[in-house]
């Protein structure tokens, strides 16, 4: 009698169905995973290249960057004795100083509210965000809201004080790239500055180490091939389809890539 009964609990288990490995719970419980840096990076040097395509693309349209601060400063600079080349060329590149600045605090604040730099929650939703914005900076001048073609059928003497609006959307997120390649640990790949990762590259003491001895090096370098290879890249295309938004689609789907990498990307062990 016994031995009948456990024949046939044992049945019973045997053709219970399996327990589905996915669940709402494990999937939050993954996003509060810390990513694992040396893949992360991967992720900023495709953000290195995106700079690149972003500013080589807008600096051809609208003479200003929104990544490199540097340019913009100078330009404001220029602005005051009026040598600026477009009429309030200065109020496009304090425009991006600004909401570059803007960004660097909103993201950096988000970091700290939600938990840290590395977590995969915190990447994801930061990097959804930038998608966001340059989405939308495409979508206006798809649109016809404000001129994107290059060159500008527009009179230069005519200013479209609604270019400032994707030159805001996309300064506020290219501030999202540093301050996540600073919450991740990866200081060597800023993603927007150019002369100090050239700085630390050249004086690098072990710069002509092995490749596999000198990882930081190895990725400074990359970044600033990448960055160069998207500003070509940006050049051409917006020369090609003599318009501002093709470029921007690109960057948008760079960044949606790498905003759905952060739910793949291997935890630290």
């Amino acid at each position: 009698m016994l031995d009948e009964e456990k024949l046939e609990s044992n049945t019973v288990a045997d053709f219970e169905p399996p327990k589905s490995r996915f669940s709402p719970r494990s999937f939050l419980g993954q996003l509060s995973d810390e990513v694992d840096t040396s893949v992360g990076a991967l992720a900023l040097l495709a953000c290195s290249f995106a700079t690149g395509l972003t500013d080589g693309t807008l600096y051809n349209a609208y003479s200003t960057f929104v990544s490199m601060q540097t340019g913009n400063t100078i330009f404001v600079a220029l602005g005051t004795s009026g040598q600026n080349s477009k009429p309030y060329g200065w109020a496009r590149s304090l425009c991006s100083i600004g909401c570059f600045t803007v960004g660097c605090l909103a993201f950096s604040r988000f970091h700290k509210l939600v938990g840290g730099g590395r977590l995969r929650r915190t990447l994801f939703s930061s990097f959804l965000l930038q998608t966001v914005c340059v989405i939308i900076a495409a979508a206006i001048i798809q649109a016809g809201v404000i001129d994107g073609s290059v060159p500008s059928r527009r009179d230069p003497a005519d200013v479209d004080f609604l270019e400032l609006i994707p030159i805001a959307l996309l300064s506020f997120q290219a501030a999202g790239q540093i301050v996540n390649s600073r919450g991740l640990g990866v200081g060597e790949v800023p993603t927007v500055v150019i002369t100090s990762l050239l700085c630390d590259l050249v004086s690098d003491e072990r710069i002509l180490d092995p490749l596999k001895k000198n990882v930081k090096r190895n990725r400074r370098a990359v970044a600033f091939v990448l960055t160069l290879l998207g500003a070509i890249c940006g050049g051409w295309i917006s020369k090609a389809t003599a318009a501002v938004q093709p470029s921007l689609w690109f960057v948008a789907a760079i960044k949606a890539i790498i905003t759905l990498s952060w739910l793949f990307i291997r935890k630290v062990k």
